[in-house]
Parts: C-alpha cells; structure tokens; sequence
C-alpha cells in the first residue's frame, strides 16, 4: 500500500477542519439564544429586591429568636442567690430583674433592640447561712456579686452569638434550601447581634441603678432598704440591714421546707383575709401580689378600710375593681354609710350587712356592718351592748338560712364582741378591729379568725413604739365540704422593717393522726346548746 506523503495529509487537514467545526459553532450559538429565551421570563417573575431583602430579614430575626429561646439562657450564681440571665427582643432594652414572688425591678441601662432578664430563682440556703454565720464575709459581698454578674454576662454573649448564628442559619436553609444564603442568614443574624452590642455598650447608663423601677411586693423596696444613694453614703447601716434581710429570709426558707403537710389542690378555695387598711395606698399592691401569688378566688375584708370615711376619701377605694379577685367587704367603725355606697357601685365588690347572705367563688358568705361610725376613735355608752346586738341580728340571720336550707359558710364582722355571737350558728367567723392576728375556736365549735392591719395600721404606723406589722391570710377550703383545710400567715415588716414571714397551720382535725370532728354546720333555729355536736373548750389551735 502506498505511502501518503505527509505534506499531502498536512493540506487535507487544513481543509477539513474548518468543515468540521461549522456544525459545533451553529449548535453553540442556538444554545445561547435558547438560554436567552429561556431566561426572559424567569427575570420577569424574579421578586422585586427590597421584597427579597425584606424576606431575608425576617427569616434572620425569626431564627435568631428561636435560637435565643432554645438555648439563649445561661444559669449563673450570683451572691447568695442562684439567677437565670436571658437576652430577649425588645424595642426599649434596658434590663429586668424577676424576683419572684415579691415582684420584679427595671433599669433603664441601654438603648439597644435586646432585653437582659435575670431571674432569680432561688435562694441558695447553704450560701446564704454562710453569710448570716460569718458577717465579715458582706464587706466582700459587693465584689462577690460584681464578679458572678460579669461572668454571668460574658457567658450569655458567648452563648447568645452561637444561638443566634445557629438559628438564623438553620432556619435560612430550611426556607431557601442554598448554602449561601443559609450562610448570608448567619451572617447577617451576627451582624445585628454584634451592632446591636455595639449600642449598648455605647449606651450603657451605669448611674440607671440608681433610679429603679419595682413592681409587685418589690415597691416598697426603696423605703425599706434605701436607694442606692444611701447605700453609697451610709454602708455600714446598709450592711446592717442586708444582713437581716438575709437572715429573714434564710428563716423563711426554712419555715417553707417545714410547713405542715397540706398541699393545695387546684380546686381548693383560697380566700385571701385582709382588714383594717386605714387608708394606706401600699396595701392595694401588696393585696394584688397576693392574688397573683396565691391564685386566691376571692378577698374579704372586715372593714375599716377608710380612716375618716369622708367623701373626699373615697377615690381611695377605687383599685379595688382591678385587684384581680371579688371583693367582699363589711363596713368597720372607721367607714361611712357614704363610703358602703360608693363600694357597692365598683365592679366585682360584694357589700355584706344586716345579715344578708351572697354566695361568692363558692362559698356563702354573711355580714353585719359595724353598727357604731367613731372615725374619731371616741367610745360611745353602750358601744359594748350594741356590737353585741348586731351579733345576735348576724346570729338569727345566720339561723335562718340554715332553715332555708342555705347554709352560710363563713360569717364576717368587723369587731370580734359581735362576732362571738355567732358561736354554733357557722363554721368560720372573720373578724379585724385589734390590729393583730388571733385564731380560736369559741365554745360551741365556730372557729374565730381576727386579722391584724394589712395596712400596717396605716397612718397611725408610727404611733407606737414599733411599727405595726403589715398582716393578712390566706385561707384554704374544701370545695366539697366547704370547711377550712389550713391557713397560712402572712406578716411583712412595719414601716422601715424589712421583715416577711409565712407560717402555715392546720386546724386539729386536719393534723395528721387526729381523728376528725365534725364542725358545725349550722344549729336549728332554736339556737345553740352546750351539747351541741361538735362543741369544744375555748383554745388556740
């Protein structure tokens, strides 16, 4: 076979490689335009920019919130106390501090879209006993808790930049499904959390401490303990009283850990008992924490909630329809007729006398007004005789009810000479006017509860040697039965005290191994007689 010579193949490949190419170059450029046309209408449905940027941003503070929820949250022991830290959305920021159950306090610290919450959840008893058992240690305590605050902090901006790259980043690949915009999302989330730092750190108002703002039990705190003015100037007496703050308070826990065993079920009755207000406004805050706290059904109070019962006075009562809770009331010697009107006009409240009966949260409930109106605290001839005929009227009244077939559960007075007369004729009698607590079963079996001031004796506080207490309860009730379960005793420290006990106790026949009596549930119309069932000696249970 012959030979091509290789200049020949040279010329034949000159030639045919343009002819071969011809086909690629057409197919190449149909493909172009294919793209083109193809392209046209995917431009024209693309979303306008500011809608795609606008979607972006949604999906970041969205995941970014979810995160912090998650896992944004950082435990840190802060003192004597073990506390909660949270960053949280918010157009005001500043900082919040939960101290339940006395309330909450808020620092105006920053200006930035993010919240510091801490919560303090509980009072470590072994740290605190340690600062009650050695007073030297409260002189370090300031730099103690500068310390654990600034730990605290630095943890939960370590762990909030993670929960906030983490949910944006998660929830941008769950929307888009494209790693880079799930990366843009991330970026961008730390974007906002480190300029949302930025501004706070350039806002940040160190002097805000200075000028709190308390909700709850908590609105007293500033004259109780002083502001931070006078802790700066005045240490030692602020030294002073945080001790006993700390030693009350380790008290308490340890009365709480002890109680009796009688545990609230969510369809017992909790009345909340309060009497003897005398016009002091901080009662109405302390009586709605209460509420809150204790899911308490209903409020009575035994009366003197004025001081003068002057019309002037009677904007004074207004809170009362906002206390979260009925509100059953008998007039004391210190309220007017005038002032009994004006209650029976607000929303929610329940005005008891001349023995009518109202059934309220379940429970029955019967009052006689104080029959004697002495704001000016004068005695009247006869005062004595006539408590004690409104007692007999509250006693027949009582009587009478029973022989309808409507028992009444609990009866209430203001002064305890009238309400002894109901003895055999209730369960339970509620009564104030001493300024101090009693409890007591009478002779012939009704028990007789006297509340002391929950307004601290108002503004007679400062009459005596010591401040009046601030004292109130709560009383548990059988749903069924109706008989009182238990009663815990509630006493807050006077004016300038910062004193609060909690002491629970159960009626004989509810301790454990005692054999239960039945209680009266209402003698026949003839009255009592000391062989009633159920009669007892005089005693304290």
């Amino acid at each position: 076979m012959a030979r091509v010579p290789a200049a020949v193949l040279h010329v034949l490949a000159e030639v045919m490689n343009p002819i071969r190419t011809v086909p690629r170059v057409l197919v190449r450029r149909r493909r172009r335009r294919d793209r083109r046309v193809s392209a046209t209408p995917e431009l024209a449905a693309r979303p306008r920019p500011w809608i795609r940027a606008a979607g972006l941003v949604a999906v970041v503070l969205l995941g970014a919130w979810l995160g912090l929820l998650v896992v944004g949250d950082v435990r840190a022991p802060v003192g004597p106390m073990d506390t909660t830290m949270t960053l949280r959305p918010s157009l005001a920021g500043g900082t919040k501090i939960n101290v339940s159950p006395l309330g909450a306090l808020r620092l105006d610290s920053h200006v930035a879209p993010v919240r510091l919450d801490v919560n303090v959840d509980q009072l470590d008893p072994a740290r605190a006993q340690a600062l009650v058992d050695h007073p030297e240690r409260l002189s370090g305590l300031q730099d103690e808790v500068a310390r654990d605050v600034e730990h605290g902090t630095l943890d939960l901006a370590v762990r909030s930049c993670v929960a906030v790259v983490t949910g944006a980043t998660a929830l941008g690949l769950a929307v888009y499904r494209r790693p880079r915009r799930a990366l843009a999302s991330g970026g961008l989330a730390l974007t906002l959390l480190v300029a949302s730092g930025g501004t706070a750190y350039a806002t940040w108002n160190p002097d805000s401490v200075l000028e709190p703002k308390f909700s709850g039990l908590l609105s007293s705190a500033p004259s109780l303990v002083g502001n931070a003015r006078s802790i700066v100037t005045e240490f030692d007496v602020y030294q002073k009283e945080l001790a006993r703050l700390v030693t009350n308070v380790t008290k308490l826990y340890d009365v709480t850990s002890t109680l009796p065993a009688y545990q609230p079920d969510p369809t017992t009755i909790r009345v909340l008992h309060v009497s003897d207000i005398h016009l002091n406004p901080a009662s109405w805050k302390i009586i709605a924490s209460l509420v809150q706290q204790y899911e308490v059904n209903v409020i009575v109070d035994s009366g003197d909630t004025m001081d003068h019962g002057t019309a002037a006075e009677n904007g004074f009562l207004d809170p009362v329809e906002d206390l979260g809770a009925p509100y059953v009331w008998v007039r004391g010697n210190h309220d007017s007729r005038g002032t009994q009107e004006y209650l029976k006009h607000l929303k929610n409240v329940h005005v008891l006398d001349d023995g009518h009966a109202r059934t309220v949260a379940g429970l029955r409930f019967a009052g006689m007004g104080d029959p004697q109106y002495t704001p000016d605290r004068s005695q009247e001839d006869g005062a004595e005789a006539s408590q004690e005929l409104a007692g007999a009227r509250l006693a027949s009244a009582l009587r009478d009810e029973s022989a309808a077939g409507t028992p009444v559960d609990v009866a209430v007075a203001h002064e305890p000479s009238a309400a002894r007369e109901v003895d055999g004729d209730v369960p339970l009698v509620l009564a104030g006017h001493l300024h101090h607590e009693d409890m007591k079963v009478m002779k012939y079996g009704t028990r007789l509860r006297t509340e002391g001031s929950t307004g601290g004796s108002g503004l007679r506080a400062v009459e005596g040697k010591y401040p009046d207490p601030i004292q109130a309860s709560i009383l548990y009730f059988d749903r069924d039965s109706r008989r009182l379960q238990a009663w815990d005793e509630i006493k807050l420290g006077g004016l300038g005290l910062t004193t609060a006990e909690v002491s629970r106790h159960l009626p004989k026949e509810n301790q454990p191994g005692a054999a239960r009596s039945p209680s009266p549930t209402g003698p026949s119309p003839t009255g009592p007689s000391p062989s009633a069932p159920g009669s007892r000696a005089p005693g304290t249970p």
